[in-house]
């Protein structure tokens, strides 16, 4: 897991784009030089409002959107947003986060991504019926791995395909808090940061109630859970003069908190920002506790069944994603949906919606990948089965054996059905053949006698899709070509 996250800090380095660990000032000693208009960030808050990435805001008077607009006018700001490690991959309901944050490196903001490193051994209770079990050393430090590369991975993307290059973007920073609290004692830690918080708000959080109130009730550790975000919040106001912390919007509670504790520590007004929980068509939270998580990580979730969720969803559901997924221009994204309108049989705004988030987590490369696969399940291309490699027909088909054979002289279509289990021996087996039963590369056989003939039944790329039935398929590589 190290070396894909090596080489994505490269690329970042290569491209001009800055993920520090250490030496957290480097990056930002330029912001003096990103200053924009005051239209251009008055503009920011109402085009993310207008896309709905933004839901609400903290303090919640009136005045705030107004007060964060004069901070954003006054010069480049830190924006910070956390994202505790409870799994090895971000997934699409964490999505939104980080597209929030792009949009605001985009508009030359620098823009902090706090893995919780420390705050995932306490869990969250925000939204949680019951306390997480607890994860173990090797668990926890290969969950951050995997999540450093997600938001490494799509930062790289979005710079490489989504950023207007004539516009200076911020600073990138990925940070684990288990770093400023490793070497902290508790005694110490209660004294200087427990004195500053009341019982009162505390027990007065939606996560805290609803929790007291359930049989299970809430322990100590899930308790303090806010006392430390807020210390995360106050940590990176000190360190980076971060003034604003985007969430998800059951994160309001913890959010209020990090602002209540920066204004009595310092006297300085911080904000907070929430992004709407994606929600499936159903209207059930779409993450890993619903069980129904679709993850940015290859490994987990390919770039087809990424592709294929966004082609997938409802017609009602595809403006509203367009608008909170992709960096399309509000325009743009009524074009399309008018498009779409008049010849709704070519699902142009699905199309566009699906290739633009891929393209987003996976890169031009994952986009290609996913419509290979497109074409070779769906459209029954061979020429898209000629392209695909051994990593793609294993994501594709993800239920079928892949096995290598070697390529005998005079290896029959009965031969390699048989050499990977596809029939039964015998005459059933043979029968099966005969009948129809069998498809090779898409093309229906009925020849068991038949040798396997280069460029029909074995693919310019060494490989054979054999498919008995209507689901079974077999993935051959051969060797000695």
């Amino acid at each position: 897991m190290a070396a894909p996250v090596r080489r994505s800090c490269a690329y970042l380095s290569r491209y001009g784009s800055c993920f520090l660990r250490h030496r957290p000032r480097l990056c930002l000693s330029s912001r003096s030089k990103l200053h924009r208009s005051p239209a251009a960030h008055g503009g920011l808050l109402l085009s993310l409002s207008k896309r709905g990435v933004l839901k609400d805001s903290f303090p919640e008077d009136g005045a705030t959107q107004d007060r964060l607009a004069r901070l954003l006018q006054s010069g480049a700001q830190t924006v910070y947003c956390g994202f505790d490690p409870t799994a090895d991959s971000l997934h699409v309901g964490n999505l939104l986060a980080l597209i929030g944050l792009l949009h605001f490196r985009s508009a030359g903001h620098h823009v902090v991504a706090v893995l919780g490193g420390a705050t995932a051994q306490i869990g969250d209770p925000s939204g949680k019926s019951g306390e997480r079990e607890p994860l173990p050393a090797d668990a926890l430090e290969e969950n951050t791995r995997g999540i450093r590369e997600s938001i490494q991975r799509i930062v790289v993307n979005h710079e490489l395909n989504f950023h207007d290059g004539s516009k200076m973007l911020g600073t990138a920073t990925v940070l684990n808090n288990l770093s400023w609290y490793r070497d902290r004692d508790v005694v110490g830690f209660l004294s200087e940061t427990g004195r500053w918080f009341r019982m009162g708000s505390l027990l007065s959080r939606h996560s805290v109630r609803s929790r007291l109130q359930s049989p299970e009730g809430m322990s100590l550790a899930e308790f303090t859970y806010q006392v430390f975000q807020a210390y995360d919040f106050h940590h990176l106001h000190q360190l980076y003069g971060c003034r604003i912390q985007l969430g998800g919007n059951d994160q309001l509670g913890n959010l209020m908190s990090g602002h209540e504790f920066i204004h009595k520590v310092s006297g300085d007004e911080v904000f907070g920002l929430t992004v709407p929980l994606v929600t499936s068509s159903t209207g059930d939270k779409l993450g890993k506790t619903a069980g129904n998580a679709v993850w940015l990580n290859r490994e987990k979730t390919s770039p087809f069944e990424l592709y294929q969720f966004f082609l997938r969803q409802p017609d009602a559901s595809v403006e509203r994603y367009l608008k909170l997924f992709t960096f399309l221009p509000l325009g743009e994204v009524e074009r399309l949906m008018e498009q779409q309108r008049e010849d709704p049989g070519k699902r142009l705004a699905h199309k566009r919606l699906a290739a633009e988030v891929t393209k987003l987590v996976h890169g031009k490369e994952g986009l290609e990948s996913a419509k290979r696969c497109t074409n070779a399940l769906y459209h029954s291309s061979v020429k898209a089965l000629e392209q695909m490699n051994d990593e793609e027909l294993q994501e594709l088909f993800k239920e079928a054996p892949f096995q290598e054979l070697l390529l005998e002289p005079g290896t029959t279509v009965l031969d390699a059905c048989r050499k990977v289990h596809a029939i039964p021996e015998g005459a059933k087996g043979y029968c099966m053949v005969t009948e129809g039963a069998v498809w090779i590369n898409h093309s229906r056989t009925d020849q068991p006698e038949q040798v396997l003939v280069p460029k029909i039944h074995i693919l310019s790329n060494g490989l054979t899709l054999l498919r008995v039935g209507k689901r079974n398929f077999y993935i051959i590589k051969w060797i000695g070509l």
